[in-house]
């Protein structure tokens, strides 16, 4: 048969069956007027080494095989000599599988170097504090969450007796916060430096902004407490883990706290929605005194100026 048809039937290029060809790997026959005429075996064997090295053995070491079907078996691994090939590229692969790995691990601490060297809040009492802008600045154009009335009940209501992990190493029961004001303000997630946002992210009203609502209450944390304010919580449903990263590189001066099982909401009825088949807290901040819920703030917005909201209703209502 004609080269085309080699071709044909084995699924690739007529170029690449010359280059078969020059490496000695199929021999076709000589018409007498000096043609090529490939047999079905010659097919046979491009087609071979094609699906050998879709699974990684180079062209050139897919010798043992070929030379396995021209010795009559029934398969191309069916001969020693077709094991150890298999054998030798799957060493190949673990070594390129461990030398990327090193190199993953190698980018992804410059990645983390990087994204972090400038989202550290500064230490010391009045230094410059730098957070990374794509997750500090909120785009003009942020869609406004609107009342839906899923907080309207919350006023007056008892906080439940639940004990919650906090990133101090200990546990908070919002119930039992003791006298004065507590606040608590809700917020779906927090991102990090060196990972995109979530894709969509910004279209849900409400969403974007955790970590510019989280300096906010950090840069008037000293306000809050001379207002009134004896704690000031942020509470989301990430991991602890997670939160205790973004109080450290944050230099936040109150602790987050995790309820990952939603307990919280799960008696009160705070808002939720839902992100990919994830529930997530919408944002809403509560302030609580001797154990009920005083004031509710539904919706928050904009978050990056949320604290100072907070802090003007404290100056207005004081004990």
């Amino acid at each position: 048969m004609r080269i085309s048809e080699v071709a044909r039937r084995a699924g690739v290029t007529t170029k690449t069956v010359r280059y078969y060809e020059t490496l000695g790997l199929i021999a076709p026959a000589r018409l007498a007027n000096g043609y090529r005429d490939y047999s079905e075996h010659d097919a046979r064997l491009v087609r071979e080494a094609r699906e050998l090295n879709r699974l990684g053995i180079p062209v050139e070491r897919t010798r043992p095989f070929l030379e396995c079907l021209t010795n009559g078996r029934d398969h191309a691994d069916d001969c020693p000599s077709s094991l150890a090939g298999y054998r030798d590229a799957i060493d190949d692969l673990t070594l390129r599988i461990e030398e990327l790995t090193v190199r993953r691990a190698v980018l992804a601490r410059h990645l983390h170097e990087a994204a972090h060297r400038n989202s550290r809040a500064a230490d010391g009492s009045g230094a410059e504090r730098n957070t990374v802008n794509h997750l500090t600045d909120l785009p003009p154009d942020l869609p406004v969450p609107e009342d839906d009335g899923a907080a309207a009940h919350l006023p007056g209501r008892a906080v439940p007796d639940i004990e919650l992990p906090d990133t101090a190493g200990g546990t908070v029961s919002l119930h039992a916060l003791g006298e004065g004001r507590s606040i608590v303000y809700c917020y779906p997630l927090t991102g990090r430096p060196d990972t995109d946002l979530p894709e969509g992210w910004n279209n849900i009203p409400g969403a974007r902004g955790c970590t510019s609502e989280a300096c906010d209450f950090r840069d008037h944390h000293d306000d809050l407490e001379a207002a009134g304010a004896t704690h000031v919580f942020g509470l989301s449903s990430q991991s602890t883990a997670y939160q205790k990263e973004v109080v450290d590189r944050l230099r936040l001066p109150f602790p987050m706290v995790s309820d990952t099982g939603f307990r919280l909401s799960a008696v009160l009825g705070l808002p939720t929605f839902d992100f990919g088949g994830t529930p997530l807290y919408k944002r809403i901040t509560l302030v609580i005194r001797d154990g009920r819920i005083e004031h509710v703030f539904y919706p928050v917005f904009p978050p990056n100026t949320h604290a100072r909201q907070v802090l003007g209703w404290l100056r207005d209502n004081p004990l």
